[in-house]
């Protein structure tokens, strides 16, 4: 019975001292975390009224380069889906490319829109739409000359429009427009997706 005392307490000093040692280290992931974030919290898309957002601690670690990655694929997803939203509400007011998308006669405007135009195109038409999008993905959206001056620009010394007539603050403005468009596009386009398989896309739409 007596030798278990000092046991016992031997247990509760390795115990203190474990949590001791958790707790001295605790302010230092703390500030780590807090560095972290102060390294994007300036960077372009954080704005009130959330900040710099990232729930799952994505670029927790601080990483320039993953956040460049993440930043790359979010601006392209958002480019996708502001070209869906306008494509998916221009077949919907009943506009479409004149002529026919196949040699059986099938027209485009045959195909209506949503989810039944992506399962009414035929195989071939398919294919093409396929091909057409992996030849963008390789060569063209992406930067090939690297000119680029930041993530996302795809410019590749051809397409300018007058962006490099703009000053700095009309650059960095047009660029957080880009940005909060494509993310508001791409909820609009899971809404869109989502409505038009239940079926009650159409209430929202004005008659």
């Amino acid at each position: 019975q007596r030798r278990s005392i000092p046991t016992i307490t031997m247990k509760f000093a390795v115990l203190a001292s474990l949590l001791a040692s958790a707790a001295a280290f605790a302010p230092a992931k703390q500030a780590a975390t807090s560095t972290s974030l102060k390294a994007f919290e300036d960077a372009l898309g954080a704005q009130p009224p959330l900040g710099f957002f990232d729930p799952l601690g994505l670029v927790a670690d601080g990483d320039q380069e993953k956040f460049d990655r993440l930043r790359y694929v979010e601006i392209k997803h958002g480019r996708i889906c502001m070209l869906g939203v306008a494509g998916y509400l221009t077949n919907a007011a009943g506009i479409y490319l004149p002529g026919q998308i196949s040699y059986d006669g099938t027209k485009f405007s045959d195909l209506g829109y949503g989810w039944d135009a992506s399962f009414a195109v035929p195989v071939a038409g398919a294919l093409q739409v396929l091909a057409f999008v992996g030849f963008l993905e390789l060569f063209v959206m992406k930067d090939v000359t690297g000119e680029g001056e930041f993530v996302g620009d795809f410019r590749n010394g051809a397409l300018d429009f007058g962006w490099d007539t703009f000053d700095e603050e009309t650059k960095l403005s047009k660029r957080a427009i880009e940005l909060n468009n494509g993310r508001a596009a791409q909820m609009g386009m899971l809404a869109l997706m989502v409505h038009d398989k239940l079926g009650n896309v159409e209430d929202f739409f004005p008659n």
